[in-house]
């Protein structure tokens, strides 16, 4: 059975269910998660997507992204997600959220309410590679100043919401040696 993902109004009040495909064919408004994992360093723990991934496939991107399943928390749903994706387990805490669209080349569109929560772990993953490609530990600058440079190396949610993380007061503690 195809995977459902959450459709949402603007105010992220459920208003019924759809098949993740069908969502992204017709670009309707949808639930989701992105999850920012930091090491003792404040170094960002990239993905960059499997290869045959439907959409972004081979971009960089944070630490894991996805859908919640029906009937389950968004805290929930990325703690799941890092253990599938990435092999890693540690205490998440909520960040923001934010609304975004953003059209492929392939006709797909993400268009979504995105649930932003971070995490601090010096654990390597151990990846699933229908999922994650490869992964790397960056600096917080060296990542603003490539993100800019190169943004088509990125995916747009990551492009969007970066500096919106970095600049949070819970991420600022972080880099400045205390913990969140």
């Amino acid at each position: 059975m195809e995977e459902q993902v959450i459709l949402v109004d603007e105010e992220d009040v459920p208003k019924g269910q759809m098949g993740k495909m069908e969502a992204h064919e017709k670009g309707v408004l949808h639930r989701a998660f992105s999850v920012f994992i930091f090491n003792s360093k404040c170094e960002l723990l990239l993905q960059q997507r499997a290869l045959g991934k439907y959409h972004s496939a081979g971009l960089w991107t944070n630490t894991c992204c996805s859908h919640p399943r029906i009937g389950e928390s968004n805290i929930h749903a990325a703690s799941r997600r890092l253990e599938e994706e990435m092999g890693m387990r540690c205490e998440l805490n909520y960040l923001f959220k934010f609304t975004y669209k953003a059209v492929f080349e392939d006709g797909l569109t993400e268009h979504e309410v995105d649930h932003v929560f971070f995490g601090m772990s010096d654990e390597l993953p151990v990846i699933n590679h229908d999922e994650v490609e490869t992964f790397k530990y960056m600096d917080l600058v060296a990542l603003a100043d490539d993100i800019a440079i190169n943004p088509e190396r990125y995916t747009p949610w990551l492009r969007i919401c970066f500096d919106k993380v970095i600049a949070h007061p819970s991420i600022a503690r972080i880099k400045n040696g205390h913990t969140a």
